[in-house]
C-alpha cells in the first residue's frame, strides 16, 4: 500500500532573509519553487502525487508517474514541488500558465500536454524511506536522506539545491526571479517535519505599484465589495493586470457606496457588467462577472511578482492615490528582471 500522504509543512512570510544565529540549530536556505507543491508516494508498485489542498494530482501527469516508477530506487515518500519549464535550453524559465494548462478533465488533452508540456518534479523534503518514517527527524538529517536517495537522479526528477549562507541566499532572491522562481525559502535544521504549521520561512519579492480601479466583483455572500479589478495603460489602452480583495466585512460595504458615483450605466442607468476571466480551479459555476467602474480612480497596490501582463498573485490595497492621473498608470513603472536560465538554479 502506499504511504499516506500528510498536510503538508507550510512557511509564514518574512520580510528579508532571516540571520541564521536567531534560529536554535541554523537554517538551511534553498530557493522557492513556483508550482504545485505535491507530496509523492511510491511503495514499490504505486505512484501517487497529492496537492498541498489534498487533491490528487496523479492522473494529471502521466509522465511523472512513469519517470518516479523507472528511477526512484526503493519506497518512498518525497515533499517537492511539480513545475513545467519553458523556453530553449539556456533560456528557461518556469511557465506557470502552462502548468496551470496541465489540470485538464479530458484524458486525451492531459496525455497530449504531457508531451507538448513535460512537467518535472523538484524535491526538497523526504518524509520516509522504505520502513523508516522521517518525520520526526530533523531537517539536516531529512535532506541528508534526501540527497543520498534522489541526488543522482536524471530529469526529470531533481533535489534542490540549498546552502546555509544567508548572503548566498539574497543573491538567489535576486537572481533566481529571472527564471520564474518567487522567492526564497528558510527551513530551521533542528526542527522535525510539521504538517500543516507554518514552521519555515519564505521571503518574496516586495513591490508597489499605481494601477486603475476598473471594476469589482460583488462578494460572494452577496452583499458588498468582493474583489477590486485593477489594470494599467499599455499604448492607451487600459489591460485588467489582477485583483485586489482581502477587505473586511464591513470596509466591502463602505467601498459599495464610495464607488457608486464610479459605476458605468447604460440609458436606463442599470449598471454595466463585464465577463472576467475564469482560473481553472474556480468552483463550478461560480460567477465570474464583475461591475464596470469608468478608470478615474488610482490606488497603489502591492505585489511580488508578474507573469506575462498580469500579476502573478492577489495583490494587496497599500492606498488610494487622488493625485495620480490614471493615463499615467503605465506598465513602464514596473520593475524589470534579468533573465536567468532554469537550467542554471538546478545546478
Amino acid at each position: 500500500m502506499p504511504y499516506e500522504i500528510p498536510a503538508p509543512m507550510l512557511a509564514k512570510s518574512v520580510p528579508e532573509i532571516p540571520d541564521p544565529a536567531k534560529t536554535p540549530g541554523g537554517l538551511s536556505f534553498e530557493p522557492k519553487w513556483d508550482g504545485f507543491r505535491g507530496l509523492v508516494s511510491w511503495d514499490g508498485e504505486t505512484v501517487e502525487i497529492g496537492s498541498r489542498g489534498a487533491k490528487p494530482l496523479t492522473r494529471y501527469f502521466p509522465e511523472l508517474v512513469e519517470a518516479f516508477s523507472r528511477l526512484l530506487p526503493e519506497p518512498c515518500l518525497i515533499d517537492g514541488e511539480v513545475v513545467v519549464p519553458k523556453g530553449d535550453r539556456g533560456a528557461q524559465r518556469l511557465d506557470w500558465d502552462s502548468l496551470t494548462q496541465r489540470i485538464h478533465p479530458a484524458a486525451s488533452r492531459v496525455k497530449m500536454l504531457s508531451e507538448t508540456t513535460p512537467a518535472m518534479f523538484i524535491a526538497f523534503d523526504l518524509l520516509a524511506r522504505g520502513d523508516r518514517d522521517l518525520q520526526g527527524e530533523s531537517f539536516a538529517a531529512r535532506r541528508a536522506q534526501l540527497v543520498d536517495l534522489l541526488g543522482g537522479l536524471p530529469h526529470p526528477v531533481h533535489v534542490t539545491r540549498t546552502t546555509e549562507d544567508p548572503d548566498l541566499a539574497r543573491r538567489w532572491l535576486d537572481e533566481f526571479e529571472g527564471a520564474g522562481l518567487d522567492g526564497v525559502i528558510a527551513k530551521p535544521l533542528a526542527q522535525p517535519y510539521a504538517p500543516n504549521k507554518r514552521s519555515m520561512f519564505k521571503i518574496k519579492h516586495a513591490r508597489t505599484a499605481d494601477v486603475v480601479a476598473l471594476g469589482y466583483r460583488v462578494h460572494k455572500s452577496g452583499q458588498g465589495v468582493g474583489s477590486l479589478l485593477v489594470g494599467l495603460y499599455v499604448d492607451g489602452e487600459l489591460h485588467n493586470v489582477g485583483a485586489v480583495s482581502a477587505w473586511t466585512d464591513k470596509r466591502r460595504l463602505e467601498l459599495v457606496d464610495e464607488l457608486a458615483p464610479l459605476v458605468q450605466t447604460d440609458e436606463s442607468g442599470e449598471a454595466l457588467t463585464g465577463e472576467g476571466e475564469k482560473s481553472r480551479f474556480s468552483a463550478a459555476g461560480r460567477d465570474s462577472s464583475f461591475v464596470k467602474l469608468r478608470p478615474e480612480l488610482v490606488l497603489e497596490v502591492k505585489y511580488d511578482q508578474l507573469e506575462g501582463w498580469r500579476f502573478r498573485h492577489t495583490v494587496q490595497f497599500a492606498r488610494w492615490r487622488p493625485d495620480r492621473d490614471p493615463a499615467s498608470c503605465t506598465f513602464d513603472q514596473l520593475e524589470s528582471v534579468s533573465a536567468f536560465d532554469v537550467g542554471a538554479v538546478l545546478e
